[in-house]
């Protein structure tokens, strides 16, 4: 009762705050990868309300901005997605599909609640991609670049929060984050070597972005 009250309540955030074209992640699955096949808990039981209050907020962030990335790469796709970078855009939207479902799971199973702006970052970030896109390959690409370094940063933060905590506790939490930290990396670099930098206005635009970047997240992580 208490496996199935769980998938419930997973399948319910993931209705309420997530649009069919995430939900559709649930039958994405990872090749190479383990994660994606675990269905147990990657968070331990909390000391103290200090803790569960500081996972709650790593994990409340850390879902939204993978939303936030989804809802951007949403945006990509409508645009560019019959082009000759569909493919390339759709390979990096599937993998922050998995993460997304992820995140979805974990929030569900400890009862976490997701950030009150999600329906903000949903409009944010689909309009974020979709105008970043009508500038070309390069301005998408650049979003990207922009985006997925600010995501690799905020996971390499958390990382070393960790790790200066309790780093054998947190020995599943720091697996996941990392493992989701390389496939930010990954997508930042692909962002560079299909022309980000070659749009004009670039370092401005990766400036613009990269401050409303920070600027989601300080607020996904306290609403």
């Amino acid at each position: 009762m208490q496996g199935a009250a769980k998938c419930t309540l997973r399948l319910d955030i993931s209705r309420a705050f997530c649009p069919s074209s995430v939900r559709s992640c649930r039958a994405v699955n990872r090749v190479n990868g383990s994660v994606s096949s675990r269905r147990y808990s990657v968070l331990p039981p909390p000391h103290d309300k200090e803790e569960k209050d500081m996972l709650d907020s790593m994990m409340r962030v850390d879902h939204a901005g993978e939303y936030g990335a989804n809802r951007i790469y949403a945006g990509q796709m409508a645009v560019l997605g019959r082009t000759q970078t569909g493919p390339l855009i759709q390979h990096m939207w599937d993998q922050e599909k998995m993460h997304l479902e992820r995140f979805n799971e974990i929030l569900g199973e400890h009862r976490v609640r997701p950030t009150l702006l999600l329906p903000l970052w949903n409009i944010a970030g689909f309009a974020l991609g979709a105008c970043t896109a009508l500038l070309g390959k390069e301005g998408a690409m650049a979003c990207t670049v922009a985006v997925e370094e600010s995501i690799s940063e905020h996971y390499n933060s958390q990382i070393r929060t960790l790790m200066e905590a309790d780093p054998e506790r947190y020995t599943e939490l720091l697996q996941l984050i990392k493992e989701f930290r390389d496939d930010e990396i990954e997508h930042h670099d692909t962002g560079l070597e299909h022309d980000a930098e070659s749009v004009p206005g670039y370092f401005l635009l990766k400036t613009a972005i990269q401050a409303g970047c920070k600027a989601a997240i300080y607020i996904s992580q306290r609403i």
